[in-house]
């Protein structure tokens, strides 16, 4: 066995204070701060949402019924043809400023209007407007038959039998008429009257007196 002498070795010093300055800097480079958003090359990233709550099947069948929409009055006048009549209380009971009775006396007046007239019309037109309605009703149907079966063909008739008429006329005229005005204007064209003074005499006295 070979033996190696003390002079042979050498002494290699083991610096512990630079593993422990690499260990300071190793620990520095990742304790270092990240850069500001501003100077960061990607946003970060956003986390996860949170779950939505799942929705109950009840409330996914059953939804809420829409309100039924109140129905618009029927405009019994829709042509305007009654628009004259002006039956409000400011058209009829009005007070000036200078003379106002007391503001109890003025609301009971404008109601007794109101009721009088609204009550008052309810009770004819339950007497009368039945009634009324049927003899309107009856004198239009009147009317419109006659218009249908009988003005209207009058009339489509006097179309087709004008012409003729008239060609009649016309014939009546230029052979019966015609002449015998024509001759009776040649005779009275021939007639002269001639006044002498003696004649004209009487005529002055008369219009003197």
């Amino acid at each position: 066995m070979m033996m190696v002498s003390d002079d042979c070795l050498v002494e290699c010093k083991i610096d512990d204070d630079s593993e422990e300055d690499n260990e300071g800097e190793e620990e520095e480079e990742i304790k270092i701060p990240p850069p500001p958003p501003e100077f960061a090359s990607k946003a970060s990233t956003p986390g996860p949402k949170p779950p939505t709550p799942p929705t109950s099947t009840a409330t996914s069948i059953h939804t809420p019924t829409p309100t039924p929409t109140p129905t618009q009055p029927v405009n019994r006048d829709p042509y305007g043809i009654n628009q004259h009549l002006k039956v409000e209380v400011s058209n009829v009971l009005v007070e000036p400023t200078s003379l106002q009775s007391n503001d109890r006396v003025w609301l009971y007046s404008v109601a007794g209007f109101e009721k009088t007239r609204i009550c008052t019309y309810h009770c004819l037109t339950l007497l009368f407007a039945v009634p009324f309605a049927l003899l309107c009703g009856m004198v239009l149907a009147v009317l419109a038959c006659l218009h249908v079966w009988f003005l209207v063909p009058c009339i489509e008739l006097s179309h087709t039998f004008l012409p003729c008429v008239r060609s009649l006329c016309f014939c009546a005229v230029n052979v019966f008429i015609s002449p015998f005005c024509t001759s009776l204007a040649l005779c009275f064209s021939q007639i002269n009257i001639l006044l002498s003074k003696k004649d004209w005499r009487p005529i002055r006295e008369k219009e003197h007196v």
